[in-house]
Formats: structure tokens, C-alpha cells, sequence
């Protein structure tokens, strides 16, 4: 094993840790925490694969701006945090239809590599130029309505504290 294959191996035990811990946790502030380690995880596995651009953009996107906003709007709803006043009972249904949807996704990877030892296609050309050309062209209303979503939620989470404050 190479020093990339290590690198590897720690990001994949501590993204998988902490992805562990985000779903275990009691407190909802601690899980946004365990989120950030686990995003940062998924960039630095982007980073370690050689797409830097993807790897930063996670990074940046997910860390910096989804999980501040999803701690953002937690502190101004004074939503409950603790696990007692979240927990229900629908915890064995809840781990089949885990369960499910891990062999589900387990048999998908399975059918995309068929063969152990079969060569590789050629990586299709994905430079910024390209990537970036596609996003603000092909892909420019669902980025938009995306933008427009976390706004809305922004701003309903701002209605909400202040609807709080005024009883």
C-alpha cells in the first residue's frame, strides 16, 4: 500500500465514525458536528481521488454553507435538542428500511463493477471549464430552485423565532 491508500483508509474510518455518530447521537447540535466531520470526509476523498475542484466545492457547499445554515436555523426555531423529546418507537422499522436500502445500494455496486479485473474506461473529460459550463447552462433552474429552497427555509426559520419572541 502506497501513502494515498492510507490516507484513504483514514478518511474512509473517520468518515465512517463519525457518520455513525451523527445518526447516535442524543444531542441535534452534536450530530450537525459529527455532519461536518463526515461531509469533510467526502471532500477529502474527492480531494485524495484527484478531482480537486469537486473536492473543494464539497467542502466549501456542504460544510461551510448547508450544515451553518441547518445550526442556523436550529438556534432560531428553539427547536427541542435532546433525544428525549425527539425519540419515538418506530426504531425496528426504521432499521429494516435501513437495512433495505443498504442491501438495495449494496446490490447496485455490486451490478456497476461486474468484473474484478476489467481495465477501466478512459475518464471522460471533466475540467471546471466544462464542469462549470454545464452547471450554469444545463443545469442552471435546478441550481436556482435549490438556491431558492434554502432562502425560503432561511427565512421561514426567521418567522418562526420571531413569532416566539413576540408571546
Amino acid at each position: 500500500m502506497n501513502g494515498q491508500e492510507y490516507a484513504f483508509l483514514v478518511v474512509a474510518v473517520v468518515g465512517s465514525i463519525s457518520a455513525i455518530a451523527v445518526v447516535t447521537a442524543r444531542n441535534v447540535v452534536h450530530a450537525a458536528l459529527y455532519l461536518v466531520v463526515a461531509l469533510l470526509s467526502v471532500g477529502l476523498t474527492f480531494l485524495l481521488l484527484g478531482a480537486e475542484f469537486i473536492g473543494w466545492v464539497q467542502i466549501l457547499i456542504y460544510v461551510g454553507a448547508i450544515v451553518i445554515l441547518f445550526l442556523f436555523g436550529l438556534m432560531l426555531t428553539k427547536a427541542p435538542i435532546g433525544r428525549d423529546t425527539l425519540d419515538n418507537q418506530n426504531r425496528i422499522l426504521s432499521a429494516i428500511v435501513a437495512v433495505v436500502i443498504f442491501a438495495g445500494l449494496v446490490s447496485m455496486t455490486v451490478a456497476a463493477f461486474p468484473v474484478r479485473g476489467a481495465v477501466a474506461p478512459p475518464p471522460a473529460p471533466g475540467d471546471s471549464l466544462v464542469l462549470g459550463q454545464a452547471l450554469f447552462t444545463d443545469y442552471v433552474l435546478p441550481f436556482e430552485a435549490v438556491s431558492f429552497l434554502l432562502l425560503a427555509a432561511l427565512i421561514g426559520a426567521i418567522v418562526l423565532s420571531r413569532k416566539d419572541e413576540g408571546n
